[in-house]
């Protein structure tokens, strides 16, 4: 037997695991790092989380990944370089927080790997019939593997498309798995560069749980900022959205996309929601010269109104759930304070108070996904229903 397979086997056998989940996101502002110890699988899986850390991107990588990222035409050769590079990147982000955190890398069982998405196309969206849903993410896993010297498991979205789902949101596997609880049904809400919320139902039914992208969260705010306010990323505390004020026609030609009319689940990304969407929507309404702070007033509340839209259509029904929140969108005050004045009576609880730190969620979520993949698999998601196919998800690469 393949020494790297026996090695594989005795993980999947350990009463205790430690395994680095990693995340970056498509607001490309950092790599998140998550260092997870597990224990169980499935409905029995506990968790700890040892160490955090998000490592900010400077601005070699952010200019290299933009060269790529949400394009339709893009070189080629660049995308071919950086696959592995975005991968050594990472590995050496890794490494530097081992060293930090004086963790011995042999104490690491394994890596769980998003990659970088760089482009998101739901058959919704690019509507080629013959071509099915797809989505791309770059930081090759062997590269991951052979560079840290940890089995590494990544590229979680294809095994997702592939059992007919649109490849996100996944969080649905990891929110049930981690989050359910019995007789309380809960929300987690999750503001990233896409918002996106999964419902659990208190009967714990896998077949209930339902899990969809909203629209935009940060990522046409985070954008807006980068063009207009040069070395400024996110608009902090909404600095500059709380000057201006919502510009009501613009506003409602934003809200004119098919995509929200569209039934749940659904996913979208950057590709759809970007500057050039805004620029549409400005001509449409004939708000070309409005004021840049007018212009991030209105781009808050779009995001608010298109997520507190989407709770309020699975939430009609009058049951009553608690609601946890996490991502970026979350320290965006405005942004909240326009999301709760829309559901009235919700008070959102942070993911903390479930143990887990609401940056820290997604990657973690990948680390339960990676723990499934290896040490799981007999867990029920239900019958594929809720575009929640009932697989495991990531490919394994041996460091040798």
């Amino acid at each position: 037997m393949n020494p790297n397979i026996e090695t594989l086997y005795a993980i999947g056998k350990k009463p205790v695991r430690h395994i680095i989940g990693l995340m970056s996101g498509t607001s490309v502002d950092g790599l998140d790092i998550a260092l997870c110890r597990f224990s169980g699988n499935g409905m029995d899986s506990r968790i700890e989380l040892l160490q955090f850390e998000t490592i900010g991107y400077n601005s070699d990588y952010k200019q290299e990944i933009a060269l790529v990222f949400s394009k339709q035409q893009v070189d080629l050769e660049k995308l071919c370089l950086l696959n592995g590079w975005v991968a050594q990147q990472h590995a050496g982000m890794i490494l530097q927080c081992f060293e930090e955190w004086g963790i011995d890398k042999r104490e690491v069982d394994l890596i769980a790997s998003h990659g970088q998405t760089i482009f998101h196309t739901p058959k919704t969206l690019h509507g080629h019939q013959k071509f099915p849903n797809a989505t791309l993410q770059i930081g090759d896993g062997d590269h991951m593997a052979v560079a840290t010297g940890i089995i590494t498991v990544s590229d979680f979205r294809q095994k997702h498309i592939a059992a007919g789902g649109e490849g996100a949101p996944l969080a649905a596997y990891g929110d049930f798995l981690l989050f359910s609880k019995k007789d309380e049904n809960r929300i987690m809400l999750n503001i990233g560069g896409i918002a996106n919320f999964t419902y659990l139902p208190g009967s714990l039914d896998a077949d209930t749980v339902f899990c969809t992208d909203t629209g935009t969260g940060n990522t046409m705010m985070d954008a807006f900022m980068q063009k207009h306010f040069p070395g400024k990323y996110f608009d902090e505390n909404a600095v500059v959205a709380e000057k201006g004020v919502v510009n009501q026609k613009l506003l409602s030609a934003l809200k004119t996309h098919i995509f929200f009319d569209q039934p749940f689940p659904k996913t979208t990304g950057p590709e759809l929601f970007n500057l050039g969407y805004l620029a549409k929507a400005k001509q449409l309404s004939g708000t070309q010269n409005l004021d840049l702070h007018d212009t991030m007033a209105t781009l808050n509340r779009f995001s608010a109104d298109t997520i507190a839209t989407a709770i309020k259509k699975i939430s009609s029904n009058n049951e009553a759930c608690t609601f946890y929140v996490s991502g970026g969108g979350m320290h965006n005050p405005l942004l909240m304070k326009n999301i709760s004045e829309q559901l009235s009576g919700v008070i959102f609880k942070s993911t903390r108070e479930l143990a887990i730190n609401p940056d820290a969620k997604e990657a973690v979520l990948f680390a339960v996904l990676a723990n499934e993949t290896v040490c799981g698999g007999n867990i029920h998601f239900g019958q594929g229903r809720n575009g929640i196919p009932n697989v495991s998800m990531g490919k394994i690469s041996f460091p040798k």
